[in-house]
């Protein structure tokens, strides 16, 4: 989990010790499941005579929240099944998502070739007549790892990352595919040249 990942914990009636705190944070922290991609965290913890009860609530992205709690005789247990009911619905739905992604749901993928024009049927004739080059605000560089996959986990990589498209090489056919997000749960594939195989 991202340690940027805003957690807070409160108590009723009780105070919230820095062990507790503690716990709390660490078991969220130590939640390493991709999807989906925790944002925000609150536990709140509730001490009273016949019980001692731990909720915590996750927001998390694409407008998913999670939410258990737990009672039981001790706090620190109580928080530990907690975490395990949040990681049991996590899981839950990223299961939803795998199954969504489906080969035989893959109706609405669109694959487009991509075309290499030479240069003497371009519009402008040499350099000298090119159009000036529009300057960027920002231009990051960054590397990128090149795998092998089908385009079912291709568009799962993409909803988990959160990137605006996957590189990769399909499993399949062993030619490198660009997938990228039309429209909510709508995909479009290009595949590049043969010249890119290799």
């Amino acid at each position: 989990m991202p340690s940027d990942t805003n957690i807070t914990v409160t108590g009723r009636h009780i105070e919230v010790t820095d062990a507790i705190r503690d716990f709390a944070t660490k078991k969220i922290e130590a939640i390493h499941i991709d999807y989906p991609k925790i944002v925000e965290a609150r536990v709140v913890v509730d001490v009273q005579k016949d019980r001692q009860m731990a909720e915590i609530v996750l927001f998390c992205a694409d407008h998913i929240t999670i939410q258990a709690s737990t009672s039981c005789d001790d706090l620190y247990a109580a928080i530990d099944e907690t975490i395990t009911k949040i990681m049991r619905r996590m899981r839950k739905h990223k299961t939803r998502l795998m199954k969504h992604f489906r080969p035989h749901r893959s109706k609405s993928i669109r694959k487009l070739d991509e075309k290499v024009y030479e240069e003497d049927v371009l519009d402008y004739d040499g350099e000298t007549d090119a159009p000036e080059d529009p300057k960027p605000v920002r231009i990051s560089r960054e590397g990128y790892d090149l795998r092998t996959m089908y385009k079912e986990d291709a568009i799962m990589e993409l909803e988990i990352s959160g990137k605006p498209f996957v590189l990769y090489r399909n499993a399949r056919r062993n030619v490198l595919q660009i997938v990228y997000r039309l429209t909510p749960g709508e995909y479009s594939i290009i595949e590049l040249g043969n010249e890119l195989k290799a």
